[in-house]
């Protein structure tokens, strides 16, 4: 079976804008806390969650590298969901649009050491693929009732490669 290529390209701001939200700590911290020892990046990313609450989750993957082969993708239609690594690695994030209740076309971006990202309520994304350290990352998303998964396996799957 021959796969279609999704080149991976660095995760940003505005590459991911209104799918995701990138995290990270850019230029001058929104205030000095700690008698000036700590500089706080202020409300990096909102969560958008219906009927439910915001819980923190640690979730631990095994580790994956490129080519990567993308097979399923899945959204939460209830809530947002953001994933910060713990350890100094990057990670790919895929996502896509949703067209006709469905994924359309892939994008990968590559994250830095040190930026996390918060997945939009209802986008579709590749599961949590972290591409070193020890794949253990925390998760804030929706703690609640309801059915809050939803995933599609892709009639051809993708292979994901970096540039």
């Amino acid at each position: 079976m021959t796969l279609e290529n999704i080149t991976a390209r660095p995760a940003t701001a505005d590459a991911m804008a209104g799918l995701a939200q990138l995290i990270a700590c850019a230029g001058t911290p929104d205030k000095l806390i700690n008698k000036g020892l700590c500089g706080r990046f202020h409300d990096l990313a909102a969560l958008d969650i219906v009927e439910g609450k915001a819980g923190i989750s640690l979730f631990r993957s095994e580790v994956f590298s490129l080519p990567f082969t993308l097979e399923m993708m899945e959204r939460h239609p209830l809530g947002s969901q953001a994933f910060i690594p713990m350890s100094d690695a990057g990670f790919l994030v895929v996502l896509a649009e949703d067209e006709d209740g469905r994924p359309g076309a892939p994008r990968a971006y590559l994250t830095a050491p040190g930026q996390a990202v918060n997945i939009g309520r209802n986008v579709w994304h590749g599961v949590l693929t972290p591409l070193g350290g020890t794949g253990l990352f925390a998760v804030v998303d929706r703690i609640g009732d309801g059915a809050n998964l939803e995933e599609h396996w892709l009639d051809t799957p993708y292979q994901v490669v970096q540039d």
